[in-house]
Parts: structure tokens; C-alpha cells; sequence
């Protein structure tokens, strides 16, 4: 066997392995699409991805009614306004803190960094209490106010940390030719920073996205009003709803809910993948 005989086998059996693994870490999401089209009885018998008995549709229209008067649109409405300042909120305020902190230089700047940082191994539910506290006294609570607010003041370590590394990438002689063009902080950011680290503040607006359209446990902990709740929420709400759980309707409302997502993810993977390689390696 020829050495270009070998490569080619060694390819062939990459790519097989990968598409086994891609295959594996797959079924559990193909799995959830095929029961929604399933019979309510079947799902509990029938492990394979398609339903072997009749199809269902019915499950997409009866689990878009939701519980009661509350349909499903009410809650992908109440996510998306959570979501979207969320997101943009926490790109501004995390893109003008890691430019504060790889940029310029002022007292007490490595202190505030590692405190910074120290925030990514503090456990979340330490701060739940205080938090709670916090915002009820604020008279914030059974509104979005607990789920937004916090975005303003780049409350995310993580993206922090993610933005400063991509930032320090970037050679300084391209603000010190901006400044002597008569270029101010703020102009160096927005007309020379901000296109050149364009990936990393779509990869932090990514994350965000699917933290924040995922979430249960905030939603749940500050909102008490069932007009209010999101996707999670109303997932969960519909488990409650009978005693005997139609799962196929939970199926389908599960798989929509995940679209936006899924979506975002494939059209911005490109950006996505630089800005994490880019964040990762650059520093």
C-alpha cells in the first residue's frame, strides 16, 4: 500500500469516527424532533428517531395553545424581550470594560482584575440571596427588570475576560496612529477596535443569547405571573398543567423552542469559531 493509499484510509476513518460522534452527540436532539411526531403512548416504547406507528401533527398545534389562555407565542414574545437588550446590553457594557482594562492604564487596575476574574470561580448560587434581596427591596420583582438591569453593568466575567484577551491581539500602533490622525478614546473604539474585534463581540453576543434564552432558574426565581414567563417557563408550566403529561405537545414546543438558537448558531458559527480561537490564542 502506497503512503498516498494510507492517507486516503486514514481520512476515510476520521471522517467516519466523526460522523459516528457527530451522529451520537446528535440522536438525543433528533430523538426530541421525532417525538413530536409520535404517538403520546409510543415515546415511552419506542426509542428509534421516527415513529414506527402513526405520525402525529396534532402535537404542533395542541402544544401551541399552551395551558389554558396562554399560548406559545405569549412566551417566545416574553423571551425575546428579555433577550434582545440583554444581549445588547451586555456587548456594550462588557466591550467598554475589557477596553478599559487592556488599553489604559490607572490605579488599581490589577486589583480590579483579578477580582474580576475571582467572580468566574465564585459559585452563582452564592449570590442568589443577597441578589434576591437586592431587587426586592428595588420592588423589582414579578418584572424583567432582575433579568435585564444586570446587563448594563457587564456582569459577565467570563465575556470580560474573553473580550480583554482579543483586545491585547491587537497592536497598540494602531490606536497611537489613530491618536496622532486626532482620534479620542472613545473614536479609537468605535472606528479602529470595534471592526477588527467584530467576531469576539458576536461570539459574546452568542453566548448571552443562548444563556439568557435558556434560562429557568431566574425567570422562575423573580417572576411570578404566568403572562410573564418564557420559553423555560412555559415548558415547565406545561407539565403541570393534567396529570397525564402529553409529551408529544412538550416535544414540539421544546423543538421550536430551540430553532432560534440552532439558527443563530449555523449563521453565525464562522464569526463564532474565529472569535474563540482568536480570544483563546491571542494575548
Amino acid at each position: 500500500m502506497t503512503a498516498r493509499q494510507k492517507n486516503r484510509l486514514w481520512t476515510a476513518v476520521h471522517l467516519l469516527v466523526c460522523i459516528l460522534i457527530g451522529f451520537v452527540m446528535a440522536y438525543p436532539l433528533l430523538w426530541m424532533v421525532g417525538a413530536a411526531f409520535k404517538q403520546n403512548g409510543e415515546i415511552y416504547n419506542n426509542s428509534h428517531i421516527f415513529p414506527r406507528g402513526e405520525w402525529v401533527l396534532t402535537s404542533w398545534r395542541d402544544g401551541w395553545y399552551g395551558v389554558g389562555t396562554l399560548h406559545f407565542d405569549t412566551f417566545i414574545k416574553n423571551s425575546i424581550l428579555v433577550v434582545v437588550p440583554n444581549v445588547v446590553f451586555t456587548i456594550l457594557s462588557c466591550t467598554l470594560t475589557a477596553y478599559g482594562f487592556a488599553r489604559f492604564r490607572f490605579v488599581g487596575k490589577k486589583i480590579f482584575f483579578m477580582l474580576m476574574l475571582s467572580l468566574l470561580m465564585l459559585p452563582n448560587a452564592v449570590i442568589q440571596v443577597p441578589t434576591y434581596i437586592l431587587f426586592r427591596d428595588f420592588g423589582w420583582l414579578n418584572s424583567y427588570k432582575p433579568l435585564i438591569v444586570p446587563s448594563l453593568f457587564a456582569s459577565s466575567s467570563f465575556l470580560i475576560f474573553m473580550l480583554v484577551q482579543f483586545f491585547r491581539g491587537i497592536p497598540r500602533d494602531l490606536d497611537e496612529a489613530a491618536t496622532i490622525d486626532g482620534c479620542s478614546s472613545m473614536g479609537i473604539l468605535v472606528r479602529i477596535l470595534v471592526p477588527l474585534c467584530l467576531p469576539a463581540m458576536v461570539s459574546a453576543g452568542l453566548f448571552q443569547f443562548l444563556w439568557t434564552w435558556n434560562d429557568y432558574f431566574h425567570p422562575m426565581l423573580y417572576l411570578n405571573s404566568t403572562n410573564l414567563y418564557t420559553v423555560s417557563l412555559g415548558l415547565r408550566m406545561s407539565l403541570d398543567a393534567t396529570t397525564g403529561v402529553q409529551w408529544n405537545n412538550i416535544m414540539a414546543m421544546s423543538t421550536l423552542s430551540i430553532l432560534p438558537c440552532v439558527v443563530l448558531f449555523f449563521c453565525l458559527q464562522k464569526h463564532f469559531v474565529e472569535g474563540i480561537a482568536a480570544g483563546g490564542l491571542k494575548g
